[in-house]
């Protein structure tokens, strides 16, 4: 098992996913957590909620977080960072 405070290549910030708002392609806005790794596999995974009220718990694996997206006419990235204070 790794030691939690030796960062890899596969933590969340060196893949730019750090905690904040992000857009999912279809519009939808959530709050990234942050990244945690899966106790038996050490897969990275992204925690996020949605910004509505009550908010929802997702987690999805850091790799599919990060993908870009081809679909409907749609070429982009799956999640794009936000400002948190845009509208």
């Amino acid at each position: 098992m790794s030691d939690d405070s030796t960062p890899s290549a596969d933590d969340g910030e060196s893949f730019g996913v750090e905690p904040g708002t992000y857009r999912h392609f279809k519009g939808a806005r959530y709050e990234v957590i942050g990244v945690g790794r899966h106790s038996e596999t050490e897969e990275p995974y992204v925690f996020y909620r949605t910004t509505t009220t009550p908010p929802t718990s997702w987690v999805r694996p850091l790799t599919m977080f990060v993908e870009p997206v081809s679909r409907d006419g749609y070429e982009g990235p799956r999640f794009a960072r936000v400002d948190d204070d845009a509208d």
